[in-house]
């Protein structure tokens, strides 16, 4: 079986990173927001503490099936990433 490749491993905790410090900087905005951004708000906020509290385990995990897990994950970001940009386009 062919070793997983560690490289995606610094740009995924790089995303993850970059994914806490929107939450922080959109939840002091979310009081002005209407109530549908914020609807989305509560979705995409359970959605990553989701992703942060399987990135450890699925990061562990890796050996096996590291290309899935990271696409799947990958994909998840990068949907809160897209959700963090309407909201912020609401604001």
């Amino acid at each position: 079986m062919e070793e997983p490749s560690m490289s995606h491993e610094p740009t995924f905790q790089e995303i993850v990173s970059t994914l806490k410090q929107e939450r922080d900087e959109l939840a002091l905005k979310m009081h002005l927001a209407g109530a549908e951004a914020k609807q989305e708000w509560e979705g995409l906020r359970g959605k990553l503490d989701s992703l942060l509290a399987s990135y450890d385990p699925a990061r562990t995990a890796a050996t096996e099936s590291a290309g899935k897990v990271g696409d799947a994950m990958k994909s998840v970001a990068n949907e809160i990433k897209e959700g963090f940009q309407r909201i912020r386009q609401a604001l």
